[in-house]
């Protein structure tokens, strides 16, 4: 069985005329946020038409502003010289507005963006009208997650005229910005499309998974994409080709960091499989390979599972139900216990009992219910081992 889906090429890159070359030259410039909003109030800085809508939500517009509160950095910004102090976005759109918006206080209703859009390219701005227009806008509070412990971000619902003593540090904080300019072919500015179409063409953020591979790059990190690539594994993903954004890898990730131990666990499952990758950085050959070794062996032990056992609702795969069966599974086989004969329907069963849901629902990777999913696989596939043994 194969979840691969067919898509039509619609992008056109087979069909693309040679492109001139060209004679550009660029000038970094960091612009604090004072500057940015200013530069957008008086016209400066354009939003070209063949550029999206605001298209953010409120969520990643916050992490955005406390990025920038907190002196982290964020992706350069660059801007096509027009004129004398006039300026395209050729790409960071989305970063600009968002400055703009939380410093004037007012968030973009969804509904109406394509409207808003069209008044910043008529060069018009957004008035003070617009702006206190509530069918237009709602007040921009910042809506940030809490902390692994529970507790609310410091920054939370706050404006940035509630910023008190951050407000003068957020205003002073600089994005930087790259200002290119076309100097030939003398025809002006047909490079902008060209630099905005391959500046944005692949501007896909990357996942958590993906940044992990740059990041923690080892012998046991590479070793996951061998373990990727087991056809037990294949078949139990109901897919034969593994994943282009590493979605499958990342469900072994947590099989193993899970296995591997939770007494770190904080309530973060990023943070606890960022740790675990960190330290397998360190890991000897022959960790690596005892990895491998339990990997195939709990394949080898569910290969005759009926396809559907880790599909308990029988259109998702449970990777929840997944990675606790594996721990519990490991744990078994520590204590000498006989595996080979458990009843995978009563595991599927169990993936849909109010027991296991209780533990799997919202809030799946709260540190009570981490553990608490895991304690009772356990305790439920130990009753399994102890029924076939008798």
């Amino acid at each position: 069985m194969s979840t691969e889906i067919s898509v039509d090429e619609i992008d056109g890159d087979d069909d693309q005329e040679q492109i001139s070359e060209y004679d550009i030259v660029s000038s970094p410039n960091d612009f604090n946020t004072l500057t940015i909003n200013s530069f957008i109030e008086q016209g400066a800085i354009q939003t070209p038409g063949f550029q999206r809508n605001y298209v953010w939500d409120i969520k990643r517009a916050s992490k955005l502003i406390e990025s920038l509160i907190l002196g982290l950095p964020v992706p350069q910004v660059f801007l096509y010289e027009e004129n004398r102090n006039r300026f395209l976005v050729i790409d960071g759109q989305q970063r600009l507005l968002t400055v703009h918006f939380f410093m004037k206080g007012r968030f973009p209703r969804r509904e109406k963006r394509s409207e808003l859009r069209k008044a910043l390219n008529s060069g018009g701005g957004l008035t003070p009208e617009l702006l206190a227009d509530d069918a237009f806008f709602t007040p921009f509070k910042l809506q940030l997650p809490k902390l692994p412990n529970g507790s609310a971000n410091r920054f939370s619902r706050l404006s940035y005229e509630t910023l008190d003593d951050y407000q003068n540090q957020f205003n002073l904080r600089t994005i930087r910005n790259v200002i290119v300019k076309q100097v030939n072919p003398k025809d002006g500015d047909s490079s902008i499309f060209e630099m905005f179409n391959r500046l944005n063409t692949g501007g896909v953020n990357l996942n958590t998974q993906e940044i992990r591979a740059s990041l923690y790059h080892s012998d046991f990190f590479e070793n996951l994409f061998t373990l990727n690539e087991h056809q037990a594994w294949r078949k139990i993903l109901h897919t034969e080709n593994p994943d282009f954004r590493m979605r499958d890898i990342e469900i072994i990730l947590r099989a193993l960091a899970l296995n591997h131990g939770t007494d770190s666990y904080s309530g973060s499952m990023t943070s606890f499989i960022n740790s675990f990758c960190k330290e397998a950085q360190g890991f000897a050959a022959s960790q690596v390979a005892q990895v491998s070794d339990d990997w195939s062996w709990f394949l080898n032990l569910v290969s005759s599972w009926d396809e559907l056992t880790f599909w308990p609702g029988r259109t998702k795969f449970s990777a929840l139900l997944f990675e606790s069966v594996y721990c519990s599974a490991q744990q078994l086989r520590s204590e000498g216990r006989d595996v080979t004969r458990l009843d995978p329907a009563k595991i599927a069963s169990f993936g849909r009992s109010e027991e296991f849901s209780a533990f799997s629902q919202e809030g799946s990777t709260k540190t009570s219910n981490v553990r608490g999913r895991l304690a009772a696989t356990s305790s439920f596939m130990r009753s399994l081992a102890e029924e076939v043994s008798r």
